[in-house]
């Protein structure tokens, strides 16, 4: 087998016949580099000699790796709201939807692992936690979700608290939210426009009545009310992540206290109660359907014209 060498743009380049293919590389950016393939393939170190730690070490590295791009992809969101490009923020708020549903597929890999094996590395864990991911904690503040008392765990890396302390103070998703529907001339009120983001977001009457409009008259709002259902997936699918992650820690753990010192299943089970765009869930309660179809006079004593009792 022969391999063309001829030079492109300045770099060595190579050509060659493979499998009945015409294959081309070069001496300069390659898939190993592009990916960082060995950085990424060297990054798992076990703290024990037990084989099942590999399976727990991939399981949340690339649960990383998934947090870090849907982190990306709202704050692309919040840049969007921010121009008024709701296409374009539709379009991000799809994908961070679809990340979300892969996530919540991956617990299914982590579930193969059963209590005994869990529990012949846990020990060397020490507090180890994922209670401790910068990144996670930074998606629920860039979503709404403010827990200012949460970054005291970085409290020993100064970069990580100051990047978290940063998102926290930074208007969130739902917060820009707001802004775009106060700029369409709906009445939310100032407190929730102009506030300290740090703290913990108050839902409020006023906000709620407003997603009630555009939910109640869709037609004359359509790419408020499309916006806030793509809103509103993304939240659905981070609680079924949030739902699946108890669900397995219950399979592998049962009701046993974290690594670092939380109550474990107890503790994820209080995050399910955690909204992130609290007035747009509330608001679903209010809306009432059209009285249509007939009226069934005829229905006397809980039977039917056939004598039947009524559901059977």
């Amino acid at each position: 087998m022969s391999i063309k060498k001829t030079i492109v743009d300045g770099v060595e380049t190579f050509e060659a016949q493979i499998d009945g293919e015409t294959i081309q590389w070069d001496r300069g950016l390659s898939y190993a580099r592009h990916i960082q393939i060995e950085a990424l393939l060297n990054s798992q170190v076990p703290v024990s000699d037990k084989p099942d730690e590999m399976l727990f070490i991939i399981m949340h590295q690339t649960m990383e790796l998934w947090i870090k791009l849907a982190l990306h992809e709202a704050n692309q969101a919040i840049e969007a709201l921010r121009s008024d490009e709701l296409g374009k923020a539709e379009k991000t708020l799809d994908r961070i939807a679809t990340v979300l549903r892969h996530m919540i597929h991956s617990w299914e890999v982590l579930a193969t692992l059963s209590p005994h094996d869990f529990l012949s590395f846990r020990g060397f864990l020490r507090k180890a936690s994922g209670f401790q991911s910068h990144q996670y904690r930074a998606l629920e503040f860039c979503l709404g979700l403010k827990r200012a008392d949460l970054v005291l765990v970085h409290n020993d890396d100064p970069e990580k608290r100051s990047h978290l302390e940063e998102v926290l103070a930074a208007p969130s998703l739902y917060d820009e939210l707001l802004r775009l529907l106060a700029r369409r001339g709906f009445g939310i009120p100032a407190s929730r426009l102009e506030r300290d983001f740090a703290q913990e977001y108050e839902p409020c009457n006023e906000v709620e009545d407003v997603w009630l409009a555009i939910y109640s008259n869709p037609e004359n709002n359509w790419d408020l009310y499309s916006l806030a259902e793509k809103v509103t997936a993304v939240e659905y699918y981070f609680q079924e992540w949030r739902f699946k992650h108890m669900k397995t820690v219950s399979r592998v753990i049962g009701h046993k206290s974290g690594t670092g010192g939380s109550s474990g299943v107890n503790y994820l089970v209080k995050a399910l109660d955690l909204p992130f765009f609290p007035e747009l869930w509330a608001m679903r309660t209010r809306m009432t359907a059209p009285k249509e179809g007939g009226v069934y006079a005829d229905i006397e004593d809980g039977q039917d014209e056939g004598g039947c009792p009524l559901g059977h």
